[in-house]
């Protein structure tokens, strides 16, 4: 089991109640009405959970898992990460991406030619960042934009349009 096969959707902020309960707190998009098991990263390997109930609120989830019975149980998992398989994500409409995905992709400009790989994608309140370097500068180029014109996954080619002016910045 690769952990670079799975992608980390939250983690468990605490216990909820005296039944075993955990509070999630989600940090990415996932289908909780499909979702029936997950990872839990603990000491450095993802170990399966079944869910029994979930009860999804904005960025928390309650959920009620099989074979976690007491608070005891429940308070062990407290901090751990949370991960799906990357297989089991939902598809995503032509030109949308997960920020996992792009990481490594080379970024070119329709002018000036290559900027450079992406790096991270980083959140900035509700904007996603590309960060990548161009000739040793840190660039940050909003995906909330008009400035991505194409992606290619296959080639692992972003294709942006950078207004004049914004590499001097």
């Amino acid at each position: 089991m690769e952990k670079d096969d799975y992608f980390k959707i939250g983690y468990v902020a605490k216990a909820h109640g005296l039944k075993g309960e955990i509070t999630m707190m989600i940090t990415a998009e996932a289908d909780f009405g499909q979702i029936d098991s997950f990872f839990v990263e603990l000491r450095g390997t993802l170990v399966p959970h079944f869910i029994k109930a979930i009860s999804n609120r904005g960025d928390k989830a309650f959920i009620k898992l099989d074979e976690v019975d007491t608070l005891d149980q429940a308070n062990t998992l407290k901090g751990c990460s949370i991960y799906l398989a990357k297989e089991a994500r939902p598809k995503l409409k032509r030109g949308e991406f997960y920020d996992d995905e792009v990481i490594g992709f080379e970024v070119h400009d329709e002018i000036i030619g290559i900027l450079g790989t992406i790096k991270e994608i980083s959140s900035n309140g509700p904007n996603r960042l590309l960060t990548l370097y161009h000739k040793t500068k840190e660039v940050l180029i909003p995906v909330n934009s008009p400035f991505i014109k194409s992606l290619n996954k296959s080639k692992k080619v972003m294709k942006v349009e950078l207004p004049d002016g914004f590499l001097d910045i």
